[in-house]
């Protein structure tokens, strides 16, 4: 075992984690024989299609509305009005069974971050969950756009570093990503027809409480973030008249190659540790080539991201829920121990990275 951490008495506490998923389930199979019938008519090539859907590594996804509901979302606005319907139903449901789990009433909730990149909405999503579960008026709610699929990581490192300041208050982070009503249906670029294979619909929410409310669970150790400088267009949307046009680089895996394991390396020799005092590594589910990247950036033992492999090819990639649908499997599997060590991780739009070490 490497140096033990001091934990400080301000080191909150996950203590419960709940993933919602929309009730429409369509195969792969399926969606990739929809898109089939659709881009052939504009005579992309149908093998190639077939290929790219394969490779993600993707046998289902979860749908926010119906299959055929789709064509009908011919404008930006008719989609983005869809998005907010749908993403304050699932962010409901993800919400309330979190705070069921750890034994809370809404009320007692102190502090609400509400992450998304899929869809816009003033008032946003968190205040119309405050009028429908009756959250307490002086919630603190502090929505976030734009961090895409590293927003989940991002989001519990901002809720942790509030949790200190107040430790004996309660925080919530909410994520709700509703990928399939972004789909740009007439864009046959590459990275349009990997995203319309790899990235589905679900939400995701994470009860934590600080050191003085002294809560079973996982406690946020120590948070570093890591921006790299001049990435802008290796990840992201661009806004055009049919809504977000998705910017997906080729870059972005021999990006997470190059610098995840420094990264990692640089976090943990701070705290007086190093990777094989790690017990646990909680990844967001990029895709087969980010997954392989970090496991072998990081010199990852057999099977370390297996949580990770296994929910993208059962859910695809969730955006910012992806990281925290795999914290809320391992905890769901009960096998982290006293004194185990996890280290939570995920990229997105910037580009940049966020690090998250647990400790149990």
């Amino acid at each position: 075992m490497g140096k033990a951490i001091s934990v400080d008495d301000h080191s909150p506490s996950v203590v419960s984690v709940a993933r919602a998923l929309p009730r429409h389930h369509v195969s792969q199979a399926t969606l990739t024989a929809a898109f089939r019938d659709h881009w052939t008519a504009a005579h992309f090539n149908r093998a190639r299609l077939d290929e790219l859907h394969r490779a993600v590594g993707v046998e289902g996804r979860y749908l926010a509305l119906p299959l055929e509901a789709y064509p009908a979302l011919d404008t930006f606005a008719k989609a983005n009005a869809a998005w907010v319907d749908a993403a304050a139903d699932l962010g409901e449901q993800a919400l309330q069974a979190a705070l069921r789990q750890a034994g809370l009433v809404p009320g007692e909730l102190d502090h609400l971050f509400f992450v998304t990149v899929t869809g816009i909405a003033t008032p946003s999503v968190d205040a119309l969950l405050s009028n429908r579960l009756g959250l307490r008026s002086d919630l603190k709610r502090t929505p976030i756009f734009g961090l895409g699929c590293v927003a989940g990581a991002a989001a519990l490192a901002r809720a942790s570093d509030t949790l200190r300041a107040f430790p004996d208050q309660t925080a919530a982070v909410l994520s709700v990503e509703l990928c399939s009503l972004t789909l740009q249906r007439g864009d046959l670029s590459l990275s349009n027809i990997i995203a319309s294979g790899l990235f589905g619909d679900g939400a995701a929410a994470v009860v934590l409480q600080g050191a003085q409310r002294a809560a079973a669970g996982p406690r946020v150790v120590a948070t570093r973030s890591v921006f790299y400088p001049h990435t802008e267009r290796v990840m992201g949307w661009d806004l055009v008249d049919g809504g977000f046009k998705v910017l997906l680089s080729p870059e972005v895996p021999a990006l997470a190659k190059a610098h995840i394991g420094g990264d990692v390396d640089g976090f943990l020799g701070s705290l007086g540790l190093k990777r094989s005092d790690m017990q646990h590594w909680i990844a967001h589910t990029g895709g087969p080539k980010v997954l392989q990247a970090f496991e072998e950036a990081l010199a990852l033992p057999a099977g370390a991201l297996e949580r990770s492999w296994e929910s993208l090819r059962t859910v695809g990639n969730l955006s910012s829920a992806s990281v925290l649908f795999v914290l809320g499997d391992l905890l769901e599997a009960g096998v982290a121990k006293a004194g185990d060590r996890g280290l939570l991780l995920a990229m997105g739009p910037g580009f940049c990275a966020e690090l998250v070490l647990l400790e149990w």
